[in-house]
């Protein structure tokens, strides 16, 4: 399996213990309260009102009129769409989520790394995640917009603009090849209900409702999903709360001698004298992060979940 965060049974199986805070994703910890279910979303199969009625509130939540389809997962996505037609030359924005370069080269495509936005432009699929996981880093909407004409198809991967909404380049989804992913997981909190959305042409989302079936998300998802996305209030007073947390989180990796590489409201990225050493200090503490096999300094934190965590997680890093 590759490098991942959540591996929380990794972390247990070699430091023990229980209680522990997991810290090694970017999934917000005070997540979205669920609300109660009706029995039917348990016991029929999910209906064509029950979907439509959820990429109708993901449209609205994300700012997007382009044609859109509901699968498990932004993962599911990244997935599905190298298998659309035969494969070519793609190039994906590094060092970034592991999936998309793996994915691309399962399903055949000559992958190359690069490091520079405008590096991606000339092949025929490019892929970028807006802002990057691991480092934060963003691009400029317009920016994108200008690659999209310069590529076969761009894949950029929102799984984490929640926070910036301004960041989205959702609204031109399905010109130019522009193809949008979203994530409901990470933002809402709520990442075993196995979500997420793709934004593109009609016959791209044809293509991938072909391929996923008629059931790709569950009733409760479909429920759950329509419901938090709909919740203004609670996703400005989110917003809101992940600026302040971010800024607090800072200061105490600045105390423990880190500096911040970058992140984004829902996780930090830091460097460490390191960072193996520090992941240990901290899991001794039963608190979990995520460092790169590929770094020896770069260290991830996601955001504490209440006070009862960051106390935990201040008293550690004082340490």
């Amino acid at each position: 399996m590759r490098d991942h965060g959540g591996n929380l049974d990794a972390a247990r199986a070699r430091f023990g213990g229980t209680g522990w805070i997991d810290l090694s994703t970017g999934i917000n910890r005070a997540p979205y309260p669920l609300p109660p279910l009706p029995p039917e979303v348990w016991t029929a199969l999910p209906t064509t009102p029950a979907k439509a009625a959820l990429l109708a509130a993901a449209q609205a939540a994300f700012g997007t009129a382009a044609p859109g389809v509901a699968l498990a997962g932004a993962q599911a996505a990244i997935q599905m769409l190298p298998r659309l037609g035969p494969p070519g030359r793609a190039r994906v924005l590094a060092p970034t989520y592991n999936e998309h370069a793996a994915q691309l080269r399962a399903a055949g495509w000559q992958v190359e790394e690069v490091a520079r936005l405008t590096d991606l432009a000339g092949a025929d699929l490019a892929a970028v995640v807006n802002p990057n996981n691991p480092d934060g880093q963003a691009h400029a909407p317009a920016d994108l917009l200008a690659l999209s004409g310069a590529v076969g198809r761009l894949v950029v991967d929102e799984s984490f603009a929640d926070p910036v909404p301004d960041l989205s380049v959702a609204a031109h989804a399905g010109t130019n090849g522009l193809t949008v992913l979203r994530s409901f997981g990470k933002f809402w909190g709520l990442a075993g209900v196995r979500l997420g959305f793709v934004f593109a042409d009609a016959v791209t989302i044809a293509a991938l409702e072909a391929a996923a079936g008629p059931w790709p998300v569950s009733g409760p998802a479909l429920e759950i999903g329509r419901t938090a996305l709909a919740d203004a209030p609670w996703r400005a007073a989110t917003i809101a709360r992940l600026a302040a947390e971010t800024a607090r989180l800072d200061a105490l990796a600045q105390g423990a001698g880190w500096s911040l590489v970058g992140g984004t409201a829902l996780f930090r990225t830091y460097a460490t004298p390191d960072a193996p050493a520090a992941q240990e200090g901290l899991a001794r503490a039963r608190i979990w992060s995520r460092i790169f096999p590929w770094s020896p300094s770069w260290l991830r934190l996601g955001l504490p979940g209440g006070v009862a965590e960051w106390d935990r997680l201040s008293a550690a890093l004082a340490r």
